[in-house]
C-alpha cells in the first residue's frame, strides 16, 4: 500500500511534529483515541472542580439546593428559599464567571503567542488587559454608565490599541523581549492613567480599584449573559483559523506560497483575541497571567501528545486550563483564607502570582536572542565642553525647578515669604505651608538621585540598558518588605519600615540577579525574569492590602503610589546617608563600571575581580534603592529615563553619567511631585503614577529606535 509522506507542522511550540497522512499507520486514530481520553478525563476533573467551587461560601448548600436552584435559574421562576437565592444570585454567576474568564484568557492567550511566535506573549504582558481596563475606567470617569455591550465595546477599543502599539513597537521578529518590554511598560503606562483617573474621578469611579485586581464577584447573570455568546463566536472563530495558524507556524513565506496571506491571519487572529480579553475584562475585571499559565499548561501536556498542540487543539484545550486556573486559583484562595476573606480577596491577585512563578520558569528556561541595546544610538563620544555645559544647565534647570516647586501648590508664595520663613520671620499660614512642603521637595530631590544612580549601576552591572530598580523587581522587593511591616505592625517607625524596605530589596536582587548569573548578567533574560519577580511583589502587596484593615490598607497604597505627602527632614536623612556613602564608592569604582559594562572577558584580562565588583556595585545600588523606596514608597521608571537621557548627552564613561544622572533623577522626581501637587490642587497626584505616565511613552521610544535590532 502507498502512503503520502509525512506531514510537518510547526505546533505552538515551535517543535514540528511528524503527522503521518495515512490511516494505515494507525496513529491518528491513536492520537484521536488519546485526545478524546484527555477530554473526558477533563471535563470529569473540571465538573468535579465545579461542585467544590459551588459548595464553597459561609452558607452550606448540598446537592438538593444545588438541583433546585439549577432548575430555577433555567426556568426563571422566582424562589423564596434563602440558599437557593445565593445560589442563584452569585454562586451559579461566579462560576460562570470563572469558565467564561478562564475560557477567553486561556484561548486569547494560547492565539497570541501563536501570532507573536512568542510564548511569554499573553493578554497580560501585552497589555491588552491594561488597555481594556484604562478604557472602561476613562468612560465611567466621565459618569457615563454602560450596559453589557457597550462595555465590551469599549474594553474591545482599548484592547485593541495596546495590542497594536505593543505589536508595534515589537515588530522585530521571535528571539528578542522586546515584546514583553513593551507590553510591561504600556501596562506601567496605562496603569498610571487608570489610577489617576481613580483619583481625580473618586465619586464617579468608586469601586473600580477593586474590580481592577480581577474578581470573580457577580450579582446575578446581566453581565455574562450577554457576553458569552460574543466569546463563544470568536472561540469558534479563531478554532476556524486552527488550520491557518499551523502553516503561519512554518513562515511567512511558507504561508505565502500555499496561500495563506501571513498579514490578514494575524490582524484576523489578534482581533478575535482582543474580542476574548475584552469580554474577559468586562465580566471581572483584567484578572492577570491565566493567558500566560493555560498555554504553558497545554504545552507540558502536548510534550507527550504532540497532536495536542495543533491549533484546532491547542486553542480549545488552552481555554480548557484557563478554566481550570482561574477555577483552581478561586476555590485555592477560598480555601486558604476562608469564605469570608474569600469573598474580599479577588481572584485576579492569586492568578498573579503563581502567573509570575510561571514567567520566571519560561524567561529562566528560554533562549535569549542577544542583548537588547536600544542605547545603541546614543553611543556617540562627548567632549568635555558637552559634558560641562550639561551638567550646568541640568543644575541651573534643578535649582528652577526646586524654587518653583517651593513657591507653587495649594497656596502660591512669593520669594519673600521664603526669605522671611528661613529667617524665621514668616506668619503662621507661610510657616505652616513651608514647614510641610519644603522637606517633601527635599525627599524627591534626593530620592530622585538615588534612584537615578542605583538605575545607571543596574545597567552597567547588568550590560543591559532596559534594566532599572523597578523593572528588576528591586523596587517591588523593596515595597513587599515595608507593606508588611506597615500592615503588621500599623504603630511601626519611619526606621522599621526602612529596615524592611531593605531587606526585601536585597531579596529580590538576590531572586533577580541569582537566577539570571546562570546564564550570563548580560543577557535579556535578567529583564524578563525582573518583570515576573515585579508581577509577584505586585501580588503579595494587594493581598496584604486587602487582608489588612482599612485604614493600614489606606496608608499602603499611598505609600505605594510613591507619594512625598507628610515627609519630615527625619524622614530623609536615610536617603542622604545613603548618597553620602555610596557616591564616594561609585568614585572611586567609575572606571571599573566602565569596563564592567563592555562584556565578561575584558574586566578579567584587565585584572578585576568581577565578581567580588559586581557584588559590591548591586549592593550600592540596593542601597540607594531601599533608602528612596523608604522615604518616597515606590516610583518608576526614574532609574531608565535618567541614566538613558544622561548618556544621550554626556556620552558613556561613568565619570560623567553618574553626576548627570543624578542631577536628571532629582530633576524628574521634583517635576513630577509638583505637578501632582497642584494640577488639582488642594487634592494630589501621587508623584509615582505621574513618573508612570511620562516614562512609558519615553520607554517605547527607547524600544522603537531599536526596532531594527535583534
Amino acid at each position: 500500500m502507498s502512503t503520502r509522506p509525512a506531514e510537518t507542522v510547526r505546533t505552538p511550540s515551535s517543535a514540528p511534529v511528524q503527522e503521518p497522512s495515512s490511516p494505515g499507520t494507525g496513529r491518528r486514530p491513536a492520537h484521536r483515541g488519546t485526545l478524546v481520553l484527555l477530554a473526558l478525563g477533563a471535563l470529569l476533573a473540571l465538573l468535579a472542580l465545579a461542585v467544590v467551587h459551588i459548595g464553597q461560601g459561609t452558607a452550606a448548600v448540598g446537592p438538593d439546593a444545588l438541583w433546585h436552584a439549577v432548575t430555577t435559574l433555567w426556568t426563571g421562576n422566582g424562589s423564596t428559599d434563602r440558599a437557593d437565592a445565593v445560589l442563584v444570585a452569585s454562586r451559579l454567576p461566579r462560576l460562570a464567571a470563572g469558565l467564561v474568564v478562564g475560557c477567553t484568557l486561556g484561548a486569547a492567550g494560547a492565539v497570541l503567542q501563536s501570532v507573536s511566535r512568542n510564548v511569554l506573549a499573553s493578554p497580560d504582558t501585552l497589555a491588552v488587559n491594561a488597555g481594556a481596563y484604562l478604557a472602561v475606567v476613562a468612560v465611567a470617569a466621565f459618569g457615563v454608565t454602560l450596559p453589557a455591550f457597550p462595555a465590551g465595546g469599549t474594553a474591545l477599543v482599548g484592547g485593541l490599541l495596546a495590542a497594536a502599539i505593543v505589536l508595534g513597537l515589537a515588530r522585530t521578529g521571535t528571539g528578542s523581549t522586546r515584546l514583553v518590554l513593551a507590553g510591561s511598560a504600556l501596562t506601567l503606562g496605562f496603569s498610571g492613567l487608570s489610577q489617576m483617573l481613580l483619583l481625580l474621578r473618586t465619586q464617579q469611579t468608586s469601586g473600580l480599584y477593586a474590580w481592577g485586581n480581577g474578581s470573580l464577584a457577580q450579582i446575578g447573570m446581566q453581565t455574562i449573559g450577554p457576553l458569552t455568546p460574543v466569546a463563544l463566536v470568536a472561540l469558534l472563530g479563531l478554532i476556524a483559523l486552527g488550520r491557518r495558524l499551523d502553516i503561519l507556524g512554518l513562515g511567512d513565506d511558507e504561508a505565502q506560497v500555499v496561500g495563506v496571506n501571513p498579514r490578514l491571519t494575524r490582524t484576523v487572529a489578534v482581533v478575535l483575541a482582543v474580542v476574548l480579553s475584552a469580554v474577559s475584562v468586562t465580566v471581572a475585571g483584567p484578572i492577570g497571567f491565566v493567558g500566560l499559565c493555560a498555554p504553558a499548561i497545554v504545552r507540558l501536556i502536548g510534550a507527550r501528545v504532540p497532536a495536542l498542540l495543533r491549533h484546532r487543539v491547542f486553542i480549545p484545550a488552552s481555554a480548557l486550563a484557563g478554566v481550570f486556573v482561574v477555577l483552581g486559583a478561586d476555590v485555592l484562595l477560598r480555601a486558604l483564607f476562608g469564605a469570608q476573606a474569600g469573598t474580599a480577596v479577588p481572584t485576579g491577585i492569586v492568578t498573579s502570582f503563581f502567573g509570575a512563578v510561571v514567567l520566571v520558569f519560561l524567561a529562566y528556561r528560554s533562549r535569549d536572542g542577544g542583548s537588547t541595546r536600544p542605547d545603541a544610538a546614543f553611543a556617540r563620544l562627548r567632549g568635555r565642553r558637552a559634558f560641562v555645559l550639561t551638567l550646568a544647565v541640568t543644575a541651573v534647570a534643578l535649582v528652577a525647578a526646586v524654587v518653583a516647586a517651593t513657591l507653587v501648590g495649594d497656596t502660591t508664595l512669593l520669594l519673600g515669604d521664603v526669605g522671611n520663613w528661613l529667617t524665621g520671620r514668616s506668619g503662621r499660614l507661610v510657616t505652616f505651608v513651608l514647614d510641610t512642603r519644603v522637606p517633601r521637595i527635599a525627599a524627591a530631590l534626593l530620592a530622585g538621585a538615588a534612584l537615578a544612580t542605583a538605575g545607571t549601576v543596574v545597567q552597567a552591572v547588568s550590560r543591559n540598558p532596559l534594566a532599572e530598580p523597578g523593572i528588576l523587581g528591586v523596587v517591588g522587593g523593596a515595597g513587599v518588605g515595608a507593606v508588611i511591616t506597615l500592615t503588621a505592625v500599623p504603630l511601626a517607625s519611619f526606621w522599621l519600615i526602612s529596615g524592611s524596605a531593605l531587606a526585601g530589596a536585597a531579596a529580590a536582587t538576590a531572586l533577580v540577579f541569582g537566577l539570571a548569573a546562570r546564564h550570563g548578567l548580560e543577557q535579556n533574560r535578567l529583564v524578563l525574569i525582573g518583570i515576573g519577580v515585579s508581577a509577584g511583589a505586585a501580588a503579595l502587596v494587594s493581598l496584604l492590602i486587602v487582608l489588612t484593615d482599612p485604614n493600614n490598607g489606606t496608608k499602603a497604597l499611598v505609600w505605594l503610589s510613591g507619594s512625598t505627602y507628610g515627609r519630615t527632614f527625619p524622614e530623609v536623612l536615610p536617603v542622604l546617608g545613603a548618597l553620602v556613602v555610596c557616591l564616594p564608592v561609585l568614585a572611586v569604582l567609575r572606571r571599573d563600571l566602565d569596563i564592567i559594562g563592555l562584556d565578561g572577558d575584558t574586566p578579567r584580562l584587565l585584572g578585576i575581580r568581577l565578581g567580588t565588583t559586581r557584588l559590591a556595585l548591586l549592593g550600592v545600588s540596593v542601597v540607594l534603592t531601599a533608602a528612596a523606596v523608604a522615604a518616597v514608597g515606590v516610583i518608576g521608571f526614574v532609574g531608565l529615563v535618567a541614566p538613558h537621557a544622561a548618556r544621550a548627552l554626556v556620552g558613556q564613561r561613568h565619570a560623567r553619567v553618574l553626576p548627570v544622572a543624578a542631577l536628571m533623577g532629582a530633576l524628574l522626581v521634583v517635576v513630577a511631585d509638583m505637578v501632582g501637587r497642584t494640577v488639582i490642587a488642594p487634592a494630589q497626584i501621587p508623584v509615582g503614577v505621574v513618573t508612570a505616565v511620562i516614562g512609558a511613552p519615553y520607554f517605547g521610544w527607547l524600544l522603537w529606535r531599536a526596532r531594527g535590532e535583534r
